[in-house]
């Protein structure tokens, strides 16, 4: 019998999402390598012609590392991480090829408040162009006390009017190299703070939207010709979807597929990229993903019998991601339990995060 040669990935970046990738990597047979891009070297990496290399952050610092894992011709999407990294042409993109976002505009050194308000509304919200992730980079403009664009914003930053949405609500989806488009449920979410504190899915009451977010993601994904993992995450106004951000990488709101999907998101991205078969993904059940947030390592949450822990293994800090938890919700009332426990053992930020799962499970 032949033996299949399968190829070497290289993630760049070493955070969770380089390491979830990895262990998903190998029940596939595929040698999955995250590289530490942060740190300072002048070390070359023994990269093959044939291997492979994708990221799990849309920008990154300039290195010799980083400059030779993207420099490599077999780097998938390349052009697309600078492209969606930076809010201008990401938003442009958006625009040009017709897909519904927020109203925006660039915030050169011309415009004025008054131009922005009058455009956009009485509350405006600037954002980074680059750089900007879980509520940071962000600046909200006020008509009512006449608040100031900050000179240090101007050529930095877009504006783009406050959207009174129903609900947030992401897609996370994915592309092979035939250009055939797969994707999970929509998923509900939670942000507090700017930061995603819960996500559920799959959930029944969001699946007329589904058709829609697919082909919006899915128009996408192949005007930018994208092989792998891309999330979209959105605003839902009424029966209308209107796009917040890209990511073209695995995604926090994803992490529910863990548990609740036979292919996972971070499988499901090798599989694109590798060019292996993607059958139809099949839902195991409905999930309930809590963010676990500047808190301590707690073994309780390992007696939980319907809940599975991904610590990360990362130095506790205010406001950084340190873990999740999976909860299966098919039982509502075993839920229910659950996060009632979970409300006495996490702090209090977690109350209305947690009461927000149980109602709307």
């Amino acid at each position: 019998m032949t033996s299949i040669s399968m190829p070497n990935i290289w993630v760049l970046g070493d955070g969770q999402l380089g390491a979830m990738m990895k262990h998903a990597g190998q029940p596939l047979g595929l040698n999955i390598t995250p590289v530490d891009i942060m740190t300072p070297s002048d070390a070359r990496l023994p990269l093959g012609a044939n291997d492979l290399i994708t990221a799990e952050r849309e920008q990154w610092p300039e290195s010799s590392l980083s400059l030779q894992l993207s420099q490599h011709p077999h780097f998938i999407n390349g052009g697309v991480f600078t492209r969606l990294a930076d809010r201008y042409s990401q938003k442009s993109l958006l625009d040009d090829i017709q897909v519904a976002t927020a109203p925006w505009r660039l915030v050169d050194s011309n415009v004025s408040n008054a131009e922005l308000f009058q455009q956009l509304g009485e509350r405006v919200l600037l954002k980074r162009r680059t750089g900007g992730y879980d509520g940071k980079g962000q600046h909200w403009l006020n008509a009512s006390n006449n608040s100031a664009i900050p000179n240090d914003w101007r050529e930095l930053s877009i504006a783009e009017q406050a959207i009174a949405f129903d609900e947030e609500v992401s897609l996370v989806g994915a592309r092979d190299a035939n250009g055939q488009c797969h994707f999970y449920p929509l998923m509900l979410n939670l942000h507090q703070d700017g930061i995603l504190m819960a996500t559920l899915a799959p959930l029944a009451r969001l699946k007329p939207l589904q058709a829609k977010a697919q082909a919006m993601l899915s128009r996408i994904m192949n005007s930018l010709d994208y092989v792998g993992v891309m999330a979209m995450e959105c605003f839902r106004l009424g029966d209308d979807l209107l796009v917040n951000e890209l990511a073209p990488r695995v995604h926090n709101s994803g992490h529910w597929t863990q548990m609740g999907c036979h292919i996972n998101q971070f499988e499901l991205h090798l599989r694109a990229l590798a060019n292996l078969a993607i059958p139809e993904l099949s839902i195991k059940c409905q999930v309930a993903m809590v963010n676990l947030i500047g808190v301590e390592y707690d073994p309780r949450w390992l007696s939980l019998a319907n809940t599975e822990l991904y610590w990360y293994g990362k130095e506790v800090r205010p406001g950084r991601k340190v873990g999740h938890l999976n909860i299966n919700a098919t039982d509502p009332e075993r839920l229910s339990e659950t996060l009632k426990t979970l409300k006495l053992w996490l702090p209090s930020q977690y109350q209305a995060p947690l009461t927000w799962l149980d109602d709307n499970k």
